[in-house]
C-alpha cells in the first residue's frame, strides 16, 4: 500500500520478496534477475506470510515445490554451480524440523563457497504464545533456538526482529553471496509474527539494482614474489581448482600454461578446467587422482595453486608434494591463499594470471615438459583399459566410459560422495570445459539427483538442448531420491545412471583396506539383516513418473543411454556393478584416516603400521 510520503507499507515478507524481484546481475553484457527463484516446502512457520508474498510474484520468482528440505538446498547448490556463482536460488522452510533439515545443505554450500539464501521460519519474537509447536526451548537463553545452529554453516546470519531490519540485512546478505572472497550461504531467520508485521519502507529501497561481481586486483608486490619463485623453478606445475571456473578464467589459465609451458593438474572441483586432449593437462591430482598428476606433483619444486582450497583429497593429506616445494597460491580468499606457508597472491584468478603472465619471462625446461607428457600418455593408456567393457565384472569405470563415449560434449555430468566421485574424477575425459560437477567439497550423499535437478533448472535457462547426466550409487539413491519425482513434475529431464553394488561399497573397501572385516556396509554383511534383498529400482523410479530400465552389462547400457538421450522425460538406467572387483586401483595418493593404534586383530595392526609408514612424506605447515 502506497503512502503519500514516498514510502510503501508492506509486511516484512512482502518487502523481502519485492526487493529480491528487483535485484539483477550483469552477465556477459546481459542483465538477468539475480535470484532465479526458489525451492520451498510450506509449514505453519512460512506459509501464511512468506507464502502470501511469494504467490504474488510466482512468474518473476518461480517457486519449485520441494519434497525434502535437505534436497532443496542441494538443488540450490547445483543451480549456483551451474551459473558459476553468478545467480542463486533461495530456500524457504518452516520453523523447527523443516528448517533443521537445511543444515546439511548449508554445510555443503559453505564448504563449496556457494551462494544460497535461506528464508526460514522462526519462533515468535514476542514470545507471547511460547512454547509453540516445534519450538526448541533453551531454559537458560530464550533467544537460542534451532536457527542458531546455522551460524557455523552460514557466511551471513541474521534474525529479523523488526521489519525495518531488512533494509540493512538484505543488501548485506547479497553482498556476502556475491563476494568471491566470502561467498557462501546466507541465512535469515523470520519469526512468524514479524513476517506479517508492516512497515513504511522507502520506495527507493525497491528500485531496480544491477549487481556486478567484484574482481580484486592482485597486489603488485605479491605478483613480484610469485614471479621470482616461478623464475627460479626447474619443475613447476599448476593446480587448477574450481575457483578458475568461478572467475571465468579458463582461457587465462590455458593461455598462461601455454605461454610458459607449465603442466596443469586439476582438483576434483576443478575438473573440466581444460579439455582431456590438451597436451598440458596432466590429469586429476590427489587421493582420487591419476598416476600422471601425482608423479608430477611429487617432483615439482614450485606449485602454482589457482582457485583451490587445497583440501586433503587434493594434497594427499599433504604427502603429494616434496616437503621443500614452494607453493604460490592465487585465491580471492585470503584464508585459502595463505595455507601451508604459501606465497599468497590474494586476488581474482583472471586478473592475477594475466598480471603474472605479463611479468613472467620464463619457459619450463624441455625435459620437464617431456616427463609430464609421458606420464599423461601412460595414464591415458591405463584409463582406456580401465573403462573397457568386458575387462572385468561390471564396474563404475565401464559405465563412465560408455557414457563418456556417447554423450554430447556439452552435457553436464554430476556425481557426489561414495565411490563415484573418485571414479568420475579419475576416468572421465573432459569433452568441453565447465561440464563436470563432482560434489566432493562436503562429500554429501544424496546430492546426485537433487543437485542435478538444480543444475538442470539452470541448464534450461542456458542451453536447454543439452542433457544433465548424474551418476548415482544405490546407497545415495536410497538416501535421497525424491527429486527424481521433482524433475518429472517440473519437466526438468535428468538422465540417472543408477549403479547398484549392494550397499555402501566404497566404505566397505576402506574398511577392508584398513584390515577390518566387512561389517554393516554391504547389505550382505549386516548382522541385523537376516535375508538381504535388492530394491527394484526400475519399479521405484517408474512409480515416480520416470522412464526406467535395467541393463545387464555396459553394451546394454550404451543402447539404453541412447534411448534416454532421445526421451523427453527423466530416465533412470540401472546396472549392477561389482562391489569388490570394480575399482580404479591406480593413481591414488596417501590419505590420512584414523586407524586403531591397538587391536586384537593382527590384520588391523598390520594395516595401521602400513598406513603410518607413509606419514614421513607429510608436509608440516599451517
Amino acid at each position: 500500500m502506497k503512502t503519500t510520503d514516498g514510502t510503501v507499507r508492506l509486511t516484512t515478507a512482502q518487502a523481502i520478496i519485492r526487493w529480491l524481484t528487483n535485484q539483477y546481475i550483469e552477465i556477459d553484457g546481459r542483465e538477468q534477475r539475480l535470484c532465479g527463484g526458489g525451492f520451498g516446502i510450506f509449514g505453519h512457520g512460512n506459509v501464511t506470510c512468506l507464502g502470501e508474498a511469494l504467490n504474488r510474484v510466482h512468474d518473476e520468482l518461480p517457486l519449485y515445490r520441494g519434497q525434502n528440505e535437505t534436497s532443496m538446498g542441494f538443488a540450490a547448490a547445483g543451480y549456483a554451480k551451474a551459473w558459476l556463482r553468478q545467480r542463486f536460488m533461495f530456500c524457504t522452510a518452516s520453523a523447527g524440523p523443516g528448517t533443521a533439515n537445511l543444515l546439511t545443505a548449508a554445510g555443503l554450500a559453505h564448504a563449496n563457497r556457494l551462494p544460497m539464501l535461506m528464508l526460514c521460519g522462526d519462533t515468535f519474537i514476542t514470545r507471547l504464545p511460547d512454547p509453540v509447536l516445534q519450538q526448541m526451548e533453551n531454559y537458560n537463553d530464550p533467544t537460542f533456538g534451532v536457527n542458531d545452529a546455522f551460524k557455523p554453516v552460514s557466511r551471513y546470519w541474521d534474525r529479523i526482529s523488526h521489519p525495518a531490519q531488512v533494509i540493512q540485512s538484505l543488501p548485506a546478505a547479497i553482498a556476502t553471496m556475491l563476494d568471491p572472497a566470502d561467498c557462501g550461504p546466507a541465512f535469515l531467520g523470520l519469526p512468524q509474527d514479524v513476517q506479517g508485521w508492516t512497515y513504511d519502507y522507502p520506495e527507493a529501497f525497491f528500485a531496480r539494482k544491477v549487481h556486478r561481481i567484484r574482481r580484486q586486483s592482485p597486489d603488485q608486490a605479491e605478483i613480484a614474489d610469485a614471479v621470482a619463485a616461478l623464475k627460479a623453478a626447474e619443475r613447476p606445475m599448476i593446480i587448477a581448482g574450481g575457483g578458475v571456473q568461478y572467475s571465468r578464467a579458463v582461457q587465462e589459465l590455458t593461455g598462461f600454461a601455454e605461454a610458459h609451458q607449465i603442466p596443469v593438474v586439476e582438483t576434483i572441483a576443478g575438473r573440466a578446467n581444460m579439455l582431456a586432449t590438451h597436451p598440458l593437462n596432466i590429469g586429476p591430482i590427489g587421493v582420487t587422482g591419476s598416476e600422471s598428476a601425482n608423479a608430477v606433483a611429487e617432483r615439482a619444486d614450485v606449485i602454482l595453486a589457482v582457485g583451490t582450497r587445497l583440501q586433503d583429497f587434493t594434497t594427499g593429506s599433504w604427502t603429494a608434494f616434496d616437503k621443500e616445494a614452494k607453493i604460490v597460491a592465487i585465491n580471492a580468499a585470503r584464508h585459502d591463499a595463505g595455507k601451508h606457508m604459501s606465497l599468497p597472491v590474494v586476488g581474482d584468478a583472471k586478473l592475477s594470471l594475466t598480471a603474472l603472465s605479463d611479468a613472467l619471462d620464463y619457459t619450463t625446461p624441455e625435459d620437464w615438459q617431456g616427463f609430464a607428457r609421458e606420464e599423461r600418455a601412460k595414464w591415458d593408456d591405463y584409463v582406456a583399459e580401465n573403462v573397457r567393457p568386458g575387462n572385468r565384472p561390471n564396474s563404475y569405470a565401464q559405465a563412465i566410459g560408455v557414457v563418456n563415449e556417447l554423450c554430447d560434449p556439452r552435457d553436464r555430468v554430476v556425481a557426489a560422495a561414495g565411490g563415484l566421485p573418485a571414479e568420475v574424477a579419475a576416468n572421465w575425459r573432459t569433452l568441453e570445459t565447465g561440464t563436470v560437477d563432482v560434489e566432493f567439497g562436503f562429500s554429501c550423499m544424496g546430492y546426485e539427483i537433487a543437485g542435478a535437478w538444480g543444475a538442470r533448472i539452470a541448464q534450461m535457462q542456458q542451453a536447454p538442448e543439452q542433457d544433465t547426466i548424474t551418476f548415482c550409487g544405490d546407497g545415495s539413491y536410497m538416501m535421497l531420491n525424491s527429486d527424481l519425482y521433482s524433475s518429472v513434475l517440473s519437466r526438468k529431464k535428468l538422465i540417472v545412471l543408477l549403479l547398484d553394488n549392494g550397499g555402501f561399497a566404497v566404505i566397505n573397501k576402506l574398511q577392508n583396506n584398513t584390515g577390518n572385516e566387512s561389517f554393516n556396509n554391504l547389505l550382505s554383511d549386516c548382522p541385523t539383516i537376516p535375508e538381504p534383498f535388492g530394491v527394484d529400482f526400475v519399479a521405484h523410479a517408474a512409480s515416480m513418473g520416470a522412464m526406467a530400465e535395467k541393463v545387464a552389462n555396459p553394451a546394454e547400457l550404451g543402447a539404453a543411454f541412447q534411448r534416454a538421450k532421445a526421451s523427453d522425460k527423466s530416465y533412470v538406467i540401472v546396472m549392477d556393478v561389482d562391489a569388490y572387483d570394480g575399482w580404479t586401483t591406480e593413481g591414488h595418493a596417501w590419505w590420512e584416516v584414523g586407524t586403531p593404534h591397538v587391536s586384537e586383530d593382527a590384520k588391523v595392526r598390520q594395516a595401521h603400521e602400513d598406513w603410518e609408514a607413509t606419514r614421513e612424506r607429510q608436509r608440516r605447515g599451517v
